[in-house]
């Protein structure tokens, strides 16, 4: 059974929520006044989203190449890499420049490209994960900007995820070696480390209120506001809200909530009702630790054809109506002189050649292939009692009735007719000879 897919794409909305104002505010203005920050919130507060919708407002990718500018440039920290080289890639890659030559040559030039393309301040996602050669890399850079012929400075922002009191990076830059030092002076006087709050019950009733308009085509008569209250009691449970702040997440606010309303719209609902939105909070706390089973043939999804699809079913079609109305002159046979089956392409058949998907079907279509090469007559041992002979044991001897009752256990139908030994029954015919 297929579900019909829920008409709205979530992944590409997004919303103006008081998170991402404060959040987007910060990087403006450390990209206009050029200042270091260290930046936190709680994971799933919508930080990537907030850089890559700051990003494409801020930014001109299209047009030429003296056309293009990068105000806010942004990547995200390497992840168990250590090289400096890595992250100096991701910089070339967000500059849509391809990564050719050394490394060393690159890494002289990239100043150069930051300033050619108008960057003015550097956006690292995932910070919480930056290792130190990255650190001192961003100093060297930094401080080469400034340097003629450059006079460039840039602005830093480094963008981490923790919970509470946690302030990532902050042990790091606390260290009393002189690079730390250096790097703790270009951070901002007023602002170095700061945490964005999450959202209100106000502010949860306004992102409540963007939704009912967003979805007001698909449910038209949807009131989400008023369970607004309720809703910011769910999401403010100890299993979401561990530090105890009495501040919403985005991600939990929107799993909740379209997990809610995708449930009313399979069921043919035009509004979404309380006990559908309970029961969405229930899977957020309660449920989060549940492991479930797949089985069987597992989830349904309508997958959609594509153009290419499409355009190979239009000459399958047109060759099925031409087989139809000819198919007494040109019925495809079985199997050919060369053992193809119908479906197969061919190429240069004037020539006799063909093209096969997989090895197995000449071997298997074709009725030149002598079946007798393609299985190997099996050869055996001598038979037991010639053997038996040999070793001069006659058939009364005692040694004789105690191996077989050692081999009775031995499951083989052609050990009776004696047509081979077993490695078992070798090796206890040795034993007793």
């Amino acid at each position: 059974m297929t579900h019909t897919p829920f008409p709205i794409a979530w992944r590409n909305l997004f919303i103006e929520t008081a998170f991402e104002k404060r959040f987007q505010a910060l990087l403006r203005s450390a990209w206009q006044k050029r200042t270091w920050h260290v930046i936190v919130a709680d994971p799933g507060s919508g930080k990537t989203t907030g850089i890559i919708d700051l990003v494409r407002t801020t930014g001109s990718p299209s047009g030429t190449l003296s056309g293009r500018r990068y105000p806010i440039l942004a990547v995200t920290c390497p992840k168990d890499d250590e090289n400096e080289q890595t992250l100096g890639n991701y910089l070339y890659r967000a500059l849509g420049l391809p990564l050719q030559g050394h490394w060393s040559e690159r890494k002289c030039k990239l100043m150069g490209l930051l300033v050619q393309y108008g960057v003015q301040c550097l956006v690292f996602d995932d910070a919480h994960d930056i290792s130190i050669p990255h650190l001192t890399f961003i100093k060297e850079l930094t401080d080469q900007g400034k340097l003629p012929p450059y006079d460039h400075p840039l602005g830093v922002c480094l963008v981490t995820a923790g919970h509470g009191d946690v302030m990532p990076l902050k042990e790091t830059l606390d260290q009393p070696e002189t690079l730390w030092v250096q790097f703790r002076q270009r951070m901002d006087k007023l602002q170095p480390f700061c945490r964005i709050a999450g959202h209100t019950s106000t502010e949860v009733q306004e992102i409540l209120a963007t939704l009912e308009t967003e979805c007001r085509e698909v449910f038209p008569q949807l009131n989400l506001r008023q369970w607004s209250g309720a809703i910011y009691s769910w999401l403010t449970h100890p299993l979401l809200d561990p530090t105890g702040g009495g501040r919403v997440v985005m991600g939990h606010l929107m799993k909740l909530v379209t997990t809610a309303l995708e449930w009313s719209y399979e069921a043919g609902e035009t509004d979404v009702r309380a006990e559908t939105l309970e029961k969405a909070a229930e899977l957020l706390t309660l449920g989060r630790d549940i492991i479930r089973l797949i089985d069987g043939a597992g989830p349904t999804v309508e997958i959609l054809r594509s153009a290419t699809s499409e355009q190979e079913s239009v000459p399958q079609a047109e060759a099925g109506e031409a087989s139809a109305k000819d198919a007494p002159k040109q019925r495809p046979p079985l199997c050919d002189e060369v053992g193809e089956t119908p479906g197969l392409m061919r190429s240069q058949q004037e020539k006799g050649r063909v093209t096969k998907r997989l090895f197995f079907d000449r071997m298997r279509f074709n009725k030149k292939i002598d079946l007798s090469r393609k299985k190997r007559q099996m050869k055996y041992t001598e038979a037991i009692q010639k053997c038996l002979k040999e070793r001069g044991i006659e058939k009364e001897d005692p040694r004789l009735r105690d191996w077989q009752q050692a081999l009775a256990h031995v499951k083989d139908p052609r050990r009776k007719q004696g047509q081979r030994f077993t490695l078992t029954s070798m090796l206890l015919l040795l034993t007793f000879t």
